[in-house]
């Protein structure tokens, strides 16, 4: 110690860069798991149009409007494209990304069986 320095008082400093950290660590958790959320939406999306293209694909149309019905919220569009026969789906996450547009499109041949 040197004469005429008062001793530097540190107590609380890990207090304090605590505080300031934990915003930051659950900002990227909540990110992480809105992530997790989001791709989980896509894949329900994507898996609802193949099955009511498949559906759609027999003639089966109560099971396209089955398939369809399973998603909350989403918006459907059949298209015939060369011998093809396509659902788009769109929807929305939840959570943080719940602004972020989902567009999938599901296809089988026309016809088939």
């Amino acid at each position: 110690m040197t004469a005429g320095r008062a001793p530097v008082d540190d107590r609380g400093s890990v207090t304090v860069e605590f505080a300031v950290a934990l915003p930051l660590v659950a900002l990227v958790l909540v990110s992480l798991v809105a992530g997790v959320v989001l791709v989980d939406r896509v894949g329900r999306l994507q898996a609802v149009a193949g099955a009511a293209s498949r559906a759609l694909r027999r003639g089966d149309e109560s099971a396209a409007d089955a398939a369809l019905a399973a998603v909350a919220g989403a918006t459907s569009r059949v298209r015939h494209v060369d011998g093809l026969v396509c659902v788009e789906v769109h929807g929305a996450s939840a959570g943080p990304f719940a602004l972020v547009p989902l567009h999938v499109t599901g296809c089988a041949a026309e016809g088939g069986r």
